[in-house]
């Protein structure tokens, strides 16, 4: 998936509404706002990472239907940050405690806060420095573990709110840590 960054700061200011305006009248584009309200546009991603986007997503959706702690989101789900960006992650989990806190108008828009969890599996075309700035951003604005899944490099970067950033090479699977409790999500066959 490639990015497209437009600054249109000189023409216009996307507010929260606006910007989820704009996503609402194009809703086949993968839209972004980052913390600068500069526009982030995506293409869609290849059929390999579609693959492997639904499959994690399959299994967090899976761990949190049998352990019923939050709420599980894929792609398609905005979130407004607490610094301004609108991201929407490959993955994300938010506790229920934050869930049952939102109005049901809240629930209907982009979500007024930062995931618990967050996913990035980055496409071959996707920058790394990209990714990982996106994940300093989720961490700097309230996340509590993120992974930044490389499969061109057989590389995860793992993000916590309380440690530095942590890179394992070809691992066969990840731990949910304390944030998702049980959750182990296995990775070999990514990496054949």
């Amino acid at each position: 998936m490639s990015t497209t960054v437009l600054n249109i700061n000189p023409i216009a200011t996307l507010t929260r509404d606006r910007f989820f305006a704009l996503c609402a009248a194009n809703p086949d584009a993968k839209l972004e706002l980052n913390r600068d309200g500069e526009l982030v546009i995506m293409s869609p991603t290849g059929g390999e990472t579609g693959v492997w986007n639904l499959e994690i997503c399959t299994d967090l959706g899976l761990w949190n239907r049998q352990h019923q702690k939050g709420k599980a989101f894929d792609s398609s789900t905005g979130f407004s940050l607490p610094n301004g960006a609108q991201r929407s992650p490959d993955a994300a989990w938010i506790p229920l405690e934050k869930w049952n806190a939102l109005t049901p108008a809240q629930r209907q828009g982009f979500l007024p806060l930062c995931p618990d969890f967050v996913m990035e599996l980055l496409s071959p075309s996707d920058s790394r420095s990209q990714g990982m700035e996106k994940m300093d951003e989720y961490i700097n604005n309230g996340c509590r573990l993120g992974w930044l899944i490389d499969p061109k490099n057989k590389q995860v970067a793992i993000y916590r709110a309380t440690k530095p950033v942590e890179i394992r090479q070809s691992p066969t699977s990840l731990s949910g840590e304390n944030v998702l409790e049980g959750f182990v999500l296995n990775l070999e066959n990514l990496w054949n």
